[in-house]
């Protein structure tokens, strides 16, 4: 398969690909530094990769604007940039994704360049586990997470596939990896043995508009509209096996023996292998106290944060969770998950469970909401841990990375 795939017909391929699709809005003028940015993940509506790139372009022509930044997203489907990066220069294309990964993954194997098609002339930055080769752009690659690994089963075959077969051959291939977390970066050397040089841990941050809401008539007006109860306890995130919701209405049922108004309020899409999760909620027989919101935008999140009880997070691996972290700046009372990545976004201002555990996760939540003075704790905490995280920190060692792969020799 290697050796057809990097003939002269498949070279052609690629190139035929590669025509069919580019698509320019804007011709970009030289300058200093050009960064090209993935943001498809935030022009499709995804959730925390979406939130990633979405922000990285924020940040990076709020602080950074000395540069010249443009975006690349693929507008499949219903795709489009949000209003705060509408006014950025970028390209595009309209291809399906399935068939645009495996056009990106032939342009990779082939070695076939798409400097071009994305518009990239000193620096590429993948956010969303894809990476074409370059002839000219150096590149970076933010590695998310290897949770196809960890957890195959919570995987749709195909993802699965794709993701084990491309995944080594980008992370190869890019000039320096991006990670979250320092749990993301370990996973990357164990499994793949790539050397600790080119990985460079650097933190996500919650969007400056997660912060305490001091206006009672905006929180008000998001609950009145959302049709929120008086109490209760909050879940942001996909649904999908990986996010352990089954336990968590587990934990949450016993609680209403003592608190029968409290309600649990899930906000999320469907993600994929979701069926259990629905079976398991009506063998509980908690249709009526589980609520689903539907679409909630960015900007009411704060206040869903800030009216909740608490919020809780047992999902059983991640490669950052900013959830908890949102939550945390917001001024909420925070419980999660131990595992992967979390100890080092919530630190000791949540209450850390196994999110095998029922149990224990049902006796973290029953604390928060018996102890006054405990949620007070939490939240003064939570305030002082999101502190630590901020996006111009993180574009600020962006940049070092970004400079220090312009430094690289040229390729021959």
């Amino acid at each position: 398969m290697s050796k057809s795939l990097r003939s002269e017909d498949s070279s052609r391929v690629a190139a035929s690909f590669t025509e069919k699709y580019k698509l320019s809005t804007c011709e970009l003028q030289p300058y200093p530094m050009h960064i090209c940015l993935d943001v498809s993940p935030t022009a499709q509506k995804h959730a925390g990769l979406g939130r990633y790139a979405g922000e990285i372009a924020r940040a990076l022509a709020e602080y950074k604007s000395q540069y010249q930044l443009s975006l690349f997203y693929n507008r499949e489907g219903k795709a489009e940039l949000p209003d705060y990066l509408r006014y950025l220069p970028y390209r595009t294309v309209k291809v399906g994704n399935k068939p645009w990964r495996m056009g990106v993954l032939l342009s990779q194997m082939t070695r076939w360049p798409m400097d071009e098609t994305f518009g990239a002339v000193d620096i590429f930055h993948a956010t969303n586990h894809l990476l074409a080769h370059f002839r000219h752009a150096r590149t970076v690659y933010t590695l998310h997470d290897l949770i196809f690994l960890r957890y195959p089963e919570y995987h749709l075959p195909y993802n699965r596939w794709y993701l084990t077969f491309a995944m080594p051959r980008y992370l190869r291939a890019a000039d320096a990896i991006v990670t979250p977390s320092e749990w993301s970066k370990q996973d990357a050397m164990a499994y793949y043995g790539l050397p600790e040089s080119k990985i460079k841990v650097i933190y996500e941050a919650p969007a400056p508009t997660f912060q305490p809401i001091s206006d009672p008539a905006n929180l008000a007006r998001i609950k009145q509209q959302y049709h929120l109860p008086e109490k209760f306890i909050l879940n942001v995130g996909t649904i999908e096996p990986r996010k352990n919701l089954s336990r968590l209405l587990e934990a949450f049922q016993p609680l209403l023996t003592n608190w029968p108004d409290l309600k649990l309020v899930l906000i999320g899409k469907k993600g994929w292998l979701y069926e259990s999760f629905f079976q398991r909620l009506q063998a509980l027989g908690l249709e009526e106290r589980v609520i689903f919101p539907g679409y909630v935008a960015e900007a009411d999140l704060p206040a869903f944060y800030q009216l909740a009880e608490v919020f809780v997070f047992p999902s059983l691996s991640e490669g950052f969770g900013l959830p908890p972290l949102e939550a945390m700046a917001c001024g909420v009372p925070v419980v999660s998950s131990i595992s992967s990545s979390l100890p080092e976004v919530v630190g000791e201002a949540g209450l850390l469970v196994d999110p095998t555990d029922a149990a224990a996760l049902h006796q973290a939540l029953r604390r928060v909401l018996a102890d006054r003075e405990l949620q007070a704790e939490l939240k003064r905490r939570g305030l002082v841990q999101a502190q630590k995280f901020s996006w111009q920190r993180a574009v600020d060692e962006l940049e070092e990375v970004y400079q220090s792969v312009l430094l690289m020799k040229p390729r021959i």
